[in-house]
């Protein structure tokens, strides 16, 4: 069993997106139960097919396709979770934070379920909505030039350079429940998949609570509308890179670690 960390969304700025939904998990000195998840739940929260959301116990082998993890979620809102469990706590907050995102993702994936072949091989869109869903990180920002500095790997220059425009004109947030979960013991290496979404400055400037809540609503309508979903939509972000959210990027030669903040691969440098 993991040890439980009654804390553990203050610890970092990395968890800030979940602090709102999450601020009754500080009172518990053992791990929540089901039942405790599930008293954290907004009423509204539904999935795309109406039905009201709720935690419950993993199920067995899964005989039919209505069973399957994402079927049960949008036929009948059940989200399978384990208890003393990091991953599935994050996949639950993350619920309560972006639940239009998470519906959406939901509907997807039961769309491509339903229309699969039933030979258990998931499709292109399946494996971008899983990757986004378990290794997404937004990027909102106001200036294309820095964005192009993410898709071009230049990360000392934005990062270290230009960091004090990358405050003002950037923000990065966790969606990804599986990167919350690294997140409580950060590593080198640590990754994500990023979105890059160009918004308006009014947006960045947002509290955190309320720009979360626009960002839900942003996202839902990004996946709704994307007919076309790929693993190729995504950047790779080396996470610890970000200003703030990890002390030794105050130092410049932090940036130089080139096995970590990786250059742009070479067939990437022939076509730009």
């Amino acid at each position: 069993m993991d040890e439980w960390q009654p804390g553990f969304l203050q610890s970092s700025p990395m968890f800030e997106p979940l602090r709102g939904v999450g601020s009754a998990l500080a009172e518990f000195d053992r791990w929540p139960t089901l039942e405790d998840y599930n008293a954290l739940l907004n009423p509204l929260i539904r999935t795309a097919s109406g039905a009201a959301l709720q935690f419950v116990p993993q199920a067995g082998k899964l005989a039919h396709m209505e069973d399957k993890y994402e079927a049960r979620i949008y036929l009948n809102g059940e989200v399978q979770t384990r208890t003393a469990n990091w991953h599935d706590l994050f996949n639950a907050l993350v619920w309560l934070a972006f639940p239009r995102t998470k519906a959406m993702l939901n509907a997807r994936h039961f769309k491509s379920i339903s229309h699969s072949t039933g030979e258990g091989n998931r499709d292109k869109t399946q494996d971008a909505l899983t990757l986004f869903d378990e290794s997404g990180i937004v990027v909102l920002h106001a200036d294309d030039e820095l964005a192009g500095q993410i898709r071009d790997f230049r990360w000392k220059e934005l990062f270290c350079e230009r960091r004090q425009e990358v405050a003002e004109k950037m923000r990065f947030v966790i969606f990804g429940h599986s990167l919350y979960e690294k997140a409580l013991k950060p590593y080198l290496g640590f990754t994500g998949k990023a979105l890059l979404l160009k918004v308006e400055k009014k947006l960045i400037d947002l509290a955190p609570e309320e720009q979360t809540q626009d960002l839900d609503a942003l996202l839902a309508d990004h996946f709704s509308s994307s007919d076309q979903l790929s693993s190729k939509d995504f950047t790779p972000l080396p996470i610890l890179g970000v200003p703030g959210w990890w002390e030794a990027n105050e130092c410049a030669a932090f940036y130089d670690n080139g096995s970590y903040f990786r250059p742009a691969p070479k067939k990437k440098i022939e076509n730009s």
